[in-house]
């Protein structure tokens, strides 16, 4: 078994499974613990604040260790921080910022032999000035900056040995501390976070297919004002050569960025997720943090395509219409399009639920500049997580059709970035720029009933 601190995940199904069954155990200690402090006469609520911020750290630690699916979780979690109470959003900022950026790192020798691995004839000639020492490292692999043999500077990403196995272990093992991931971060869904993970992971080992995404995202957005992608320049098995991208990280901008900085970032990650599926005809899947930077230029760096999906015709035709109906509180064009599209059986949610679980989503389009707030989002997690709440009750008879669980994800995950970055943001302008049929007037969405169009605009697996 590898040491903690050695860089290289731990490859084998039982360690690995060790150190993350150590996850619930520990919880039952402080559990067991915490009771005990209630009986000495200690307050519940600090009890239980005292168990979920050593629950938390715990867990986050562990999951960076691990790399592999493992931190991917916890950086999917990081991407919610500001859903987090806020009287326990400051302990958990830092580890979380943490996890957006950094993991333990490989020792130089392995980096080598995965370049030497990876280059036969020598990956010190294509590569000059290679930097030992990590500038990044996330849930597969980690980046150098080195020189290109024609002096253009470049990140180098070299996977983990080993990082499929780790995937696979992780996997398994993360489905059975789903209990865990829930108390250190309530209000959030860890099974179907974990489900969905478990769908996408494996494609992000496959470095050639990250290189096919981040390519069409460079040709997408090449000369553009606003969103800068780095070409690949090289890609052999597990590394993977890009044009290096100065810039600031998301994260720090979300610590301690001016207001400009963070409106800014905030307006052009909406733009990119808006625009892509047109220009890119794909929508980047994973808007954690880590993967974006402010330029000085002002513009976007975006950085890592490992979970991307193809949207071979661009945004779903009827999202746009559906988008509207909600904005403009019209509960039977929402009901009639949500139906007529597969979201769900029209005799088992009513027109006015159906508005009212989806209404405080649809605020951000209501105005000319929607201002995004912890308070908000936190509000928005205590209603969906509470069972039994009209909200819960609704989403469950929604049937979202598997295929389309990323995309709900992105929007998620990317409206938990703009409250950590309490961005102001024209939200309603972008949508209007990019999705077809969001200005078509209400009446005119189909009726409710499934033809062969309908069943093609959401299709289900």
């Amino acid at each position: 078994m590898d040491r903690p601190g050695t860089g290289r995940p731990t490859g084998s199904r039982l360690a690995r499974t060790a150190r993350l069954a150590a996850l619930p155990a520990a919880f039952a200690g402080r559990t067991a613990v915490g009771i005990g402090k209630r009986l000495g006469g200690r307050p519940a609520e600090a009890v239980a604040a005292q168990v979920q911020q050593r629950t938390a750290e715990q867990l986050f630690a562990t999951l960076g260790q691990l790399k592999g699916g493992a931190m991917k979780v916890g950086q999917a979690m990081s991407a919610m921080e500001a859903a987090l109470p806020e009287q326990l959003a400051g302990p958990y900022r830092e580890a979380l910022v943490r996890l957006q950026d950094a993991a333990p790192a490989m020792p130089t020798a392995m980096v080598h032999r995965q370049l030497d691995h990876a280059f036969p004839d020598g990956w010190r000639q294509l590569l000059r000035d290679l930097d030992d020492r990590p500038v990044a490292a996330a849930s597969v692999g980690q980046v150098h900056r080195a020189t290109w043999s024609d002096g253009t500077p470049v990140a180098v990403k070299v996977q983990y040995p080993g990082a499929g196995e780790a995937l696979v272990a992780d996997l398994g093992m993360m489905q059975k501390v789903a209990p865990v991931v829930q108390t250190a971060m309530p209000g959030l869904d860890a099974r179907q976070l974990l489900a969905e993970l478990r769908a996408r992971l494996v494609e992000e080992v496959d470095y050639a297919h990250e290189a096919d995404a981040q390519t069409a995202f460079a040709d997408a957005y090449r000369d553009d004002p606003d969103i800068a992608v780095p070409d690949v320049l090289a890609v052999e098995e597990n590394v993977l050569v890009s044009r290096w991208m100065d810039g600031t990280p998301l994260s720090r901008v979300i610590a301690d960025g001016s207001q400009d900085d963070r409106d800014r970032a905030g307006l052009l990650l909406v733009r990119l997720f808006a625009s892509a599926p047109v220009r890119a005809r794909r929508v980047h899947g994973d808007p954690h943090p880590g993967n974006f930077r402010l330029l000085p230029d002002g513009r976007l760096g975006v950085l890592d395509f490992g979970a991307t999906e193809a949207l071979p015709d661009g945004w779903p035709p009827r999202l746009g219409p559906l988008l509207a109906a909600g904005r403009d509180r019209d509960a039977g064009a929402l009901h009639r399009i949500a139906a007529s599209a597969g979201l769900l059986r029209a005799d088992a949610v009513a027109p006015a639920a159906l508005l009212a679980l989806l209404d405080p989503y649809l605020q951000p389009l209501r105005s000319p500049a929607y201002a995004f707030t912890r308070a908000w989002m936190q509000e928005q997690t205590r209603l969906a997580s509470d069972p039994f709440s009209a909200a819960s009750r609704t989403q469950r008879r929604l049937t979202i059709p598997p295929r389309h669980l990323l995309l709900q994800r992105v929007a998620v995950g990317m409206t938990g970035v703009l409250c950590s970055l309490g961005a102001s943001v024209a939200v309603d302008a972008e949508i209007r720029r990019w999705l077809p049929g969001y200005d078509a007037p209400c009446d005119t969405a189909p009726r409710a009933g499934r033809g062969p169009a309908d069943a093609a605009t959401f299709p289900e697996e």
